[in-house]
């Protein structure tokens, strides 16, 4: 699967207001790839991933889906920073609850559910309830339920945001081992640069309100992600460029010389 969004531009209506969410928006995702969305608070990210999962309709512009199409697959799977889990269901009915929507056999889907639980490490809280798990457990869950109906997209936004420094960096490279293992393309968004730069095979960084792909930038050596940008300055310069964009559009947001 291959994604290609060209010219998008995002308008809300409030009142007598026209609000512009993203402006002329082109840049194109390759069949497994890894790439991470950044830019300043406000600049349209969720919304453009709202655009791609197709629970949006772009104003103007459109969204191409090519490749191989396989009708027993979605097409894409959101995760979000909020987890979204059912509250009433367990750890194993909440993994296996997409595969019950698509009519799947009980006995089959909790089979299945089971091998992702242990693949993320909570097999001993297979019958525990959100409220009972820690925010990282609920978001390893949520991972799971994503990845287990097979999508042929996988659409992240801001899934490590609410979580301590040690658990987003054990979930960063969970996340990777499962995408390395099942090649799924993702676009994920995230404030953390450092993050988009130790994940993604490319990193889109975005202007200011609206949104535009302010630039693209392509990541050394990507398949070292075992490692963290602080260990190769090839990594932290990058950090550091996408960090000064960033601070650019912040500041003529806030009308502040640079």
């Amino acid at each position: 699967m291959r994604i290609e969004c060209q010219h998008l531009t995002k308008l809300f209506r409030s009142g007598d207001r026209v609000i512009p969410a993203l402006e002329d928006v082109t840049f194109h995702v390759e069949e497994k790839e890894f790439i991470c969305i950044v830019g300043p608070s406000g600049c349209g990210k969720t919304t453009l991933l709202k655009l791609v999962a197709g629970l949006l309709e772009p104003t103007s512009g459109r969204i191409l889906f090519s490749g191989d199409c396989n009708d027993s697959q979605p097409r894409s799977a959101l995760v979000f920073q909020e987890h979204g889990l059912f509250p009433w269901m367990n750890v194993i009915d909440n993994v296996a609850f997409g595969l019950e929507m698509r009519g799947v056999p009980a006995k089959e889907r909790r089979e299945c559910a089971k091998a992702f639980i242990k693949k993320v490490g909570l097999s001993s809280f297979l019958n525990n309830y959100p409220h009972e798990l820690s925010v990282g457990m609920r978001q390893r869950v949520g991972i799971s339920r994503a990845f287990i109906t097979n999508p042929q997209i996988l659409l992240m936004d801001e899934p490590f945001g609410a979580l301590d420094a040690q658990t987003k960096r054990v979930l960063r490279q969970e996340l990777l081992r499962i995408w390395k293992e099942y090649q799924k393309l993702v676009l994920f968004v995230t404030h953390d640069v450092e993050e988009a730069v130790l994940l993604g095979d490319r990193v889109l960084v975005m202007s200011g309100h609206p949104g535009r792909i302010r630039e693209e930038i392509t990541i050394p050596n990507s398949y070292l992600r075992d490692l963290s940008p602080e260990d190769q300055p090839e990594r932290m310069e990058i950090k550091w460029h996408i960090w000064k964009i960033i601070e650019e559009e912040v500041l003529k947001t806030l009308r502040i010389p640079s």
